[in-house]
Protein backbone atom coordinates (compact mmCIF):
# COMPACT_ATOMS: atom_id res chain seq x y z
CA UNK A 1 0.00 0.00 0.00
CA UNK A 2 1.65 3.63 -1.05
CA UNK A 3 2.10 5.96 1.97
CA UNK A 4 1.39 9.13 2.74
CA UNK A 5 4.06 11.15 1.46
CA UNK A 6 4.63 14.29 3.78
CA UNK A 7 7.12 17.45 3.41
CA UNK A 8 7.49 18.73 7.24
CA UNK A 9 8.25 22.24 6.82
CA UNK A 10 9.49 24.68 10.09
CA UNK A 11 12.11 26.92 11.00
CA UNK A 12 12.67 25.65 14.20
CA UNK A 13 14.93 22.36 13.47
CA UNK A 14 13.66 20.47 16.42
CA UNK A 15 10.16 20.51 15.35
CA UNK A 16 11.19 19.25 12.13
CA UNK A 17 12.81 16.41 13.83
CA UNK A 18 10.00 15.79 16.31
CA UNK A 19 7.37 16.23 13.64
CA UNK A 20 9.20 13.66 11.12
CA UNK A 21 9.46 11.04 14.39
CA UNK A 22 5.82 11.27 14.85
CA UNK A 23 4.54 10.93 11.54
CA UNK A 24 7.44 8.24 10.38
CA UNK A 25 6.46 6.16 12.87
CA UNK A 26 2.94 5.65 11.72
CA UNK A 27 3.17 2.77 9.30
CA UNK A 28 1.24 4.35 6.73
CA UNK A 29 2.98 7.77 6.78
CA UNK A 30 6.22 8.71 5.28
CA UNK A 31 7.86 12.30 5.47
CA UNK A 32 10.44 11.75 1.89
CA UNK A 33 11.37 16.01 2.73
CA UNK A 34 11.92 18.38 5.57
CA UNK A 35 12.62 22.13 4.32
CA UNK A 36 13.45 24.71 6.68
CA UNK A 37 11.77 27.82 4.71
CA UNK A 38 9.04 28.22 2.27
CA UNK A 39 11.89 28.67 -0.38
CA UNK A 40 13.53 24.96 0.31
CA UNK A 41 9.83 23.73 0.48
CA UNK A 42 9.51 25.05 -2.83
CA UNK A 43 12.20 23.40 -4.69
CA UNK A 44 11.43 20.17 -2.30
CA UNK A 45 7.08 19.99 -3.33
CA UNK A 46 8.42 20.19 -7.61
CA UNK A 47 11.15 17.15 -6.91
CA UNK A 48 8.73 14.78 -4.25
CA UNK A 49 4.90 15.82 -5.46
CA UNK A 50 3.69 15.28 -1.30
CA UNK A 51 0.16 14.06 -0.40
CA UNK A 52 0.48 16.90 2.48
CA UNK A 53 2.80 19.65 3.40
CA UNK A 54 2.81 20.47 7.33
CA UNK A 55 3.79 24.27 7.37
CA UNK A 56 4.97 26.67 10.03
CA UNK A 57 3.04 29.56 10.82
CA UNK A 58 5.82 31.87 11.78
CA UNK A 59 9.28 31.31 9.76
CA UNK A 60 12.16 34.20 8.40
CA UNK A 61 12.95 35.15 4.67
CA UNK A 62 9.25 33.94 4.06
CA UNK A 63 5.93 33.84 6.18
CA UNK A 64 3.65 30.91 6.11
CA UNK A 65 0.93 32.32 5.32
CA UNK A 66 2.45 34.21 2.18
CA UNK A 67 3.96 31.04 1.27
CA UNK A 68 0.38 29.30 1.71
CA UNK A 69 -1.26 31.97 -0.51
CA UNK A 70 0.91 31.80 -3.56
CA UNK A 71 0.56 27.65 -2.68
CA UNK A 72 -2.98 27.56 -2.99
CA UNK A 73 -2.93 29.37 -5.87
CA UNK A 74 -0.07 27.92 -8.28
CA UNK A 75 -0.27 24.29 -6.71
CA UNK A 76 -3.72 23.97 -4.60
CA UNK A 77 -2.72 20.93 -1.89
CA UNK A 78 -3.39 19.72 1.50
CA UNK A 79 -1.60 21.79 3.80
CA UNK A 80 -1.83 21.30 7.74
CA UNK A 81 -0.62 24.63 9.43
CA UNK A 82 1.31 24.30 12.85
CA UNK A 83 0.64 27.40 14.96
CA UNK A 84 1.49 28.78 17.97
CA UNK A 85 -1.02 28.89 20.84
CA UNK A 86 -1.08 33.04 21.06
CA UNK A 87 -3.30 35.83 20.28
CA UNK A 88 -1.12 36.17 17.19
CA UNK A 89 -0.72 32.57 16.44
CA UNK A 90 -4.44 32.75 16.31
CA UNK A 91 -4.96 35.45 13.95
CA UNK A 92 -2.30 34.27 11.25
CA UNK A 93 -3.46 30.48 11.55
CA UNK A 94 -7.40 31.87 11.14
CA UNK A 95 -6.06 33.91 7.92
CA UNK A 96 -4.21 30.68 6.63
CA UNK A 97 -7.95 29.03 6.97
CA UNK A 98 -9.06 31.63 5.07
CA UNK A 99 -6.84 31.19 2.03
CA UNK A 100 -7.25 27.62 1.80
CA UNK A 101 -4.92 25.28 4.48
CA UNK A 102 -6.89 21.72 5.81
CA UNK A 103 -6.43 22.72 9.53
CA UNK A 104 -4.20 23.20 11.59
CA UNK A 105 -2.42 21.99 15.02
CA UNK A 106 -1.19 23.93 17.67
CA UNK A 107 2.63 23.46 19.23
CA UNK A 108 2.91 23.58 22.76
CA UNK A 109 4.56 26.55 24.15
CA UNK A 110 7.14 24.82 27.11
CA UNK A 111 9.02 22.01 26.68
CA UNK A 112 8.69 21.16 23.07
CA UNK A 113 10.76 17.93 23.37
CA UNK A 114 8.93 16.01 25.86
CA UNK A 115 5.43 17.82 25.55
CA UNK A 116 4.93 17.89 21.65
CA UNK A 117 4.31 13.85 21.66
CA UNK A 118 1.43 14.34 23.49
CA UNK A 119 -0.14 15.81 20.43
CA UNK A 120 1.10 12.72 18.12
CA UNK A 121 -2.37 11.21 18.05
CA UNK A 122 -4.24 14.53 16.85
CA UNK A 123 -1.34 15.29 14.20
CA UNK A 124 -1.06 11.48 12.70
CA UNK A 125 -5.08 12.29 12.26
CA UNK A 126 -5.20 15.51 10.77
CA UNK A 127 -2.47 14.29 7.92
CA UNK A 128 -4.54 11.18 7.16
CA UNK A 129 -7.36 13.12 6.84
CA UNK A 130 -5.85 15.82 4.78
CA UNK A 131 -4.32 13.19 2.45
CA UNK A 132 -8.08 12.11 1.49
CA UNK A 133 -9.09 15.59 1.62
CA UNK A 134 -11.66 17.15 -1.17
CA UNK A 135 -9.23 19.82 -2.04
CA UNK A 136 -11.79 21.54 -4.68
CA UNK A 137 -13.68 22.73 -1.16
CA UNK A 138 -10.53 24.32 0.05
CA UNK A 139 -10.09 26.26 -3.29
CA UNK A 140 -13.70 27.39 -2.86
CA UNK A 141 -13.32 28.58 0.90
CA UNK A 142 -12.87 32.68 0.63
CA UNK A 143 -7.19 20.49 18.83
CA UNK A 144 -8.25 16.58 20.63
CA UNK A 145 -6.27 13.63 20.33
CA UNK A 146 -5.52 11.19 22.96
CA UNK A 147 -8.42 12.18 25.64
CA UNK A 148 -10.51 8.92 26.63
CA UNK A 149 -13.47 8.77 24.41
CA UNK A 150 -16.09 10.17 27.16
CA UNK A 151 -20.38 9.54 26.04
CA UNK A 152 -22.30 12.76 26.35
CA UNK A 153 -23.26 11.29 30.07
CA UNK A 154 -20.64 12.62 31.51
CA UNK A 155 -21.65 16.21 31.13
CA UNK A 156 -25.68 16.05 30.89
CA UNK A 157 -27.85 13.41 31.56
CA UNK A 158 -30.71 11.98 29.37
CA UNK A 159 -34.23 13.61 30.18
CA UNK A 160 -36.75 11.33 31.86
CA UNK A 161 -39.52 11.28 30.54
CA UNK A 162 -41.31 13.40 28.13
CA UNK A 163 -40.45 17.19 28.84
CA UNK A 164 -42.75 19.97 29.65
CA UNK A 165 -41.95 22.94 26.91
CA UNK A 166 -44.17 26.47 26.48
CA UNK A 167 -45.26 27.23 23.61
CA UNK A 168 -42.81 29.60 22.23
CA UNK A 169 -41.53 30.90 18.48
CA UNK A 170 -38.44 32.20 18.89
CA UNK A 171 -35.54 29.49 16.78
CA UNK A 172 -32.87 28.43 17.97
CA UNK A 173 -30.16 27.27 15.82
CA UNK A 174 -28.13 25.15 17.03
CA UNK A 175 -24.66 24.17 14.32
CA UNK A 176 -21.42 21.92 15.15
CA UNK A 177 -18.54 22.13 12.67
CA UNK A 178 -14.67 20.93 13.24
CA UNK A 179 -12.31 20.76 10.67
CA UNK A 180 -13.08 22.68 8.06
CA UNK A 181 -15.59 24.55 10.21
CA UNK A 182 -13.98 27.87 10.94
CA UNK A 183 -14.73 29.00 7.06
CA UNK A 184 -18.02 27.09 6.84
CA UNK A 185 -19.47 29.22 9.47
CA UNK A 186 -18.20 32.33 8.54
CA UNK A 187 -19.85 31.67 5.33
CA UNK A 188 -23.34 30.90 6.93
CA UNK A 189 -22.64 33.98 9.09
CA UNK A 190 -22.15 36.36 6.90
CA UNK A 191 -25.04 35.83 4.65
CA UNK A 192 -27.64 35.93 6.95
CA UNK A 193 -29.26 38.94 7.74
CA UNK A 194 -29.24 41.31 11.08
CA UNK A 195 -32.71 39.70 12.10
CA UNK A 196 -31.83 36.06 11.93
CA UNK A 197 -32.65 34.05 15.00
CA UNK A 198 -30.31 33.08 17.74
CA UNK A 199 -27.85 30.88 16.43
CA UNK A 200 -25.39 28.62 19.31
CA UNK A 201 -22.14 27.02 17.71
CA UNK A 202 -19.97 24.13 18.78
CA UNK A 203 -17.02 24.20 16.75
CA UNK A 204 -13.69 21.96 17.92
CA UNK A 205 -10.94 25.00 18.43
CA UNK A 206 -8.66 25.52 20.82
CA UNK A 207 -9.62 28.51 23.73
CA UNK A 208 -6.87 30.57 22.08
CA UNK A 209 -8.02 30.94 18.98
CA UNK A 210 -12.12 31.13 19.99
CA UNK A 211 -12.56 34.52 21.02
CA UNK A 212 -10.47 35.65 18.16
CA UNK A 213 -12.29 33.63 15.81
CA UNK A 214 -15.85 35.19 17.01
CA UNK A 215 -14.10 38.58 16.25
CA UNK A 216 -13.42 37.44 12.79
CA UNK A 217 -16.48 36.95 12.00
CA UNK A 218 -18.26 39.34 13.88
CA UNK A 219 -16.25 42.25 12.17
CA UNK A 220 -18.18 40.67 8.93
CA UNK A 221 -21.57 39.85 9.48
CA UNK A 222 -24.78 41.33 9.87
CA UNK A 223 -25.41 39.51 12.95
CA UNK A 224 -23.65 40.19 15.89
CA UNK A 225 -20.73 37.07 16.46
CA UNK A 226 -19.14 36.49 20.38
CA UNK A 227 -17.75 34.14 22.07
CA UNK A 228 -20.36 32.86 24.66
CA UNK A 229 -20.65 33.68 28.16
CA UNK A 230 -21.90 32.31 31.71
CA UNK A 231 -25.52 32.77 31.93
CA UNK A 232 -26.06 35.27 28.86
CA UNK A 233 -29.23 35.76 26.97
CA UNK A 234 -29.47 34.16 24.05
CA UNK A 235 -31.30 36.68 21.70
CA UNK A 236 -32.17 37.09 17.82
CA UNK A 237 -29.53 38.29 15.49
CA UNK A 238 -26.96 37.48 17.43
CA UNK A 239 -24.62 34.13 17.46
CA UNK A 240 -22.85 32.45 20.50
CA UNK A 241 -19.63 30.40 19.80
CA UNK A 242 -18.50 28.09 22.72
CA UNK A 243 -15.23 28.88 24.26
CA UNK A 244 -12.71 26.58 23.19
CA UNK A 245 -12.12 25.38 26.80
CA UNK A 246 -15.67 24.78 27.73
CA UNK A 247 -19.08 22.52 26.61
CA UNK A 248 -21.87 25.12 26.01
CA UNK A 249 -25.11 24.12 26.52
CA UNK A 250 -28.62 25.77 26.11
CA UNK A 251 -31.09 26.42 28.76
CA UNK A 252 -34.39 28.12 29.49
CA UNK A 253 -36.20 29.54 32.24
CA UNK A 254 -39.42 30.76 31.70
CA UNK A 255 -39.68 31.92 27.91
CA UNK A 256 -36.25 32.80 27.41
CA UNK A 257 -33.14 30.64 26.90
CA UNK A 258 -29.27 31.29 27.89
CA UNK A 259 -26.01 30.21 27.56
CA UNK A 260 -24.34 27.77 30.46
CA UNK A 261 -20.86 26.51 30.53
CA UNK A 262 -19.63 23.77 31.54
CA UNK A 263 -15.82 22.81 32.58
CA UNK A 264 -16.71 18.58 32.42
CA UNK A 265 -14.56 16.14 30.88
CA UNK A 266 -14.09 15.63 27.18
CA UNK A 267 -16.99 14.22 25.22
CA UNK A 268 -15.85 11.87 21.90
CA UNK A 269 -12.28 13.12 22.78
CA UNK A 270 -13.78 16.84 22.42
CA UNK A 271 -14.34 20.04 24.09
CA UNK A 272 -16.63 21.38 23.47
CA UNK A 273 -18.64 19.14 22.20
CA UNK A 274 -21.04 18.58 19.71
CA UNK A 275 -23.28 16.11 21.47
CA UNK A 276 -23.53 18.19 24.66
CA UNK A 277 -24.74 21.16 23.00
CA UNK A 278 -27.34 19.67 21.06
CA UNK A 279 -28.66 17.03 23.44
CA UNK A 280 -29.08 20.50 25.78
CA UNK A 281 -31.02 21.72 22.69
CA UNK A 282 -33.51 18.84 22.21
CA UNK A 283 -34.05 18.82 26.55
CA UNK A 284 -34.58 22.99 26.64
CA UNK A 285 -35.56 23.53 22.73
CA UNK A 286 -37.07 20.86 21.77
CA UNK A 287 -39.30 21.72 18.59
CA UNK A 288 -38.25 25.44 18.16
CA UNK A 289 -35.20 23.92 17.18
CA UNK A 290 -33.26 23.83 13.82
CA UNK A 291 -30.02 21.65 14.16
CA UNK A 292 -27.30 21.98 11.43
CA UNK A 293 -23.98 19.70 11.03
CA UNK A 294 -21.60 21.17 8.79
CA UNK A 295 -17.90 19.87 7.88
CA UNK A 296 -15.77 17.92 10.47
CA UNK A 297 -13.92 14.95 10.75
CA UNK A 298 -15.13 12.12 13.37
CA UNK A 299 -18.91 11.69 14.73
CA UNK A 300 -19.34 14.40 17.28
CA UNK A 301 -23.02 15.38 17.37
CA UNK A 302 -24.40 12.72 15.70
CA UNK A 303 -26.31 11.20 18.46
CA UNK A 304 -27.20 14.51 20.21
CA UNK A 305 -28.93 15.53 16.73
CA UNK A 306 -31.26 12.37 16.77
CA UNK A 307 -31.83 13.69 20.19
CA UNK A 308 -32.89 16.93 18.52
CA UNK A 309 -34.30 15.03 15.65
CA UNK A 310 -36.36 13.01 18.05
CA UNK A 311 -37.45 15.99 20.32
CA UNK A 312 -39.07 17.71 17.23
CA UNK A 313 -36.01 19.84 15.51
CA UNK A 314 -35.43 20.34 11.86
CA UNK A 315 -32.33 18.86 11.02
CA UNK A 316 -30.27 19.98 8.29
CA UNK A 317 -26.70 18.47 7.09
CA UNK A 318 -23.73 19.72 4.69
CA UNK A 319 -23.43 18.21 1.49
CA UNK A 320 -20.32 16.23 0.48
CA UNK A 321 -19.31 17.77 -2.03
CA UNK A 322 -19.11 21.23 -0.41
CA UNK A 323 -17.50 19.78 2.79
CA UNK A 324 -13.90 19.72 3.36
CA UNK A 325 -14.67 15.93 5.41
CA UNK A 326 -17.49 14.77 5.23
CA UNK A 327 -17.44 12.96 8.46
CA UNK A 328 -19.99 14.87 10.94
CA UNK A 329 -22.38 15.33 8.55
CA UNK A 330 -22.05 11.45 7.40
CA UNK A 331 -22.25 10.22 10.44
CA UNK A 332 -25.33 12.32 11.39
CA UNK A 333 -26.95 11.30 8.46
CA UNK A 334 -26.47 7.24 8.91
CA UNK A 335 -27.80 8.01 12.21
CA UNK A 336 -31.04 9.07 10.86
CA UNK A 337 -30.86 12.60 12.51
CA UNK A 338 -31.34 14.51 9.37
CA UNK A 339 -34.27 16.29 7.48
CA UNK A 340 -32.63 17.83 4.26
CA UNK A 341 -29.20 17.75 2.86
CA UNK A 342 -27.49 20.85 1.27
CA UNK A 343 -24.69 22.20 0.00
CA UNK A 344 -23.08 25.01 2.16
CA UNK A 345 -24.21 28.11 0.06
CA UNK A 346 -27.46 27.33 0.59
CA UNK A 347 -28.03 26.71 4.51
CA UNK A 348 -27.95 30.40 5.24
CA UNK A 349 -31.14 30.68 3.08
CA UNK A 350 -32.54 27.38 4.27
CA UNK A 351 -32.21 28.68 8.20
CA UNK A 352 -34.39 31.87 7.19
CA UNK A 353 -37.23 30.10 5.35
CA UNK A 354 -37.57 28.16 8.52
CA UNK A 355 -37.43 30.53 10.90
CA UNK A 356 -39.90 32.16 8.74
Amino acid sequence: MKKISVIVVDDSALIRQLLSDILNADAEIEVVAIAADPYQAREKIKIFNPDVLTLDVEMPRMDGVTFLRNLMRLRPMPVVMVSALTEHGAQVTLEALELGAFDFVAKPKLDLSHTFADYAEEIIAKVKAAAVVNVSALERRPGPGAAEKLSVETVLAPQAGKATRLKMTEKVIAMGASTGGSEAIKQVLCALPADAPAIVITQHIPVAFSAAFAKRVDGLASIQVRQAEEGEQILPGHAYIAPGDRHLLVERSGACYYCRLNDGPPVSRHKPSVDVLFRSVAQHVGPNAVGIMLTGMGSDGARGMLEMRQAGAFNLAQDEKTSVVWGMPGAAIKAGATEKVLPLQGIAAEIMALSR
